[in-house]
C-alpha cells in the first residue's frame, strides 16, 4: 500500500485551479479530483506499518486553520522543468500542523523526510514543455490568488500508479480542532 498525507481541498478551489489547467503543451494535467497538498508522502507500507500510520495521525491534535494559494510555479530537475505547480502559502498554522504530522509518523516507526516542506499543488506534470510556452503560461497566472479557505481535518491517502493518473483515495480524515 502506498500512503501519503494531504489536504483534501474544498471543491471550489479545485473548480479554481481546475480552470487554469489548459493550454499548455507537454503538459499532463492532474485530474480535478487528484488535487491536493501533500503535507507528507509516506510511501509503501505494509497492513502494519499502515495501521501504525493510522494511530499515529489518530492521536494527534492539530488545529484548524486557513489555506490561501497563491502564484504558480514550476520544479526543475537537471535544469528541466518537470511539473507546474500553485503556490501554498506559508503560514503558522500550516508549519505547525505538518511539523506535528512529521513527529507522529516519525514516532510510529517511519525514518525522518530528508526534504524540505515546499507548500504546493501540483497541477500538471511536464513532458517537453516547450519553454516559450511554460514560461508565458506561469507569468500569464502568476498574480492567480484564491482563498483564505479553512482547513478542517488532514486526510490519509492510498495511491495507485495508473497509466494516465494515479488513482487517490481518501482512507481516513483526522478532524483538526
Amino acid at each position: 500500500m502506498r500512503l501519503f498525507v494531504g489536504i483534501d481541498l474544498p471543491w471550489e478551489l479545485r473548480e479554481r485551479l481546475a480552470a487554469l489547467c489548459s493550454s499548455l503543451p507537454g503538459a499532463r494535467w492532474v485530474p480535478r479530483e487528484n488535487l491536493h497538498l501533500t503535507l507528507r508522502f509516506v510511501g509503501e507500507v505494509t497492513p502494519n506499518q499502515a495501521e501504525e500510520v493510522d494511530l499515529a495521525l489518530g492521536t494527534m491534535r492539530g488545529k484548524r486553520f486557513p489555506l490561501t494559494v497563491t502564484g504558480i510555479g514550476t520544479h526543475d530537475k537537471a535544469g528541466r522543468p518537470v511539473a507546474l505547480w500553485a503556490g501554498v502559502e506559508r503560514s503558522p498554522g500550516l508549519e505547525h500542523l505538518q511539523s506535528k504530522i512529521e513527529t507522529a509518523l516519525q514516532r510510529a516507526g517511519l525514518p525522518a523526510e530528508k526534504r524540505r516542506f515546499l507548500p504546493h499543488i501540483t497541477l500538471a506534470k511536464l513532458d517537453v514543455a516547450a519553454e516559450a510556452k511554460l514560461g508565458l503560461f506561469v507569468q500569464t497566472h502568476n498574480l492567480f490568488r484564491a482563498g483564505p479557505f479553512e482547513i478542517g481535518h488532514i486526510t490519509l491517502f492510498s495511491s495507485q500508479l495508473g497509466k494516465e493518473a494515479s488513482v487517490y483515495t481518501a482512507e481516513v480524515e483526522y478532524p483538526l480542532a
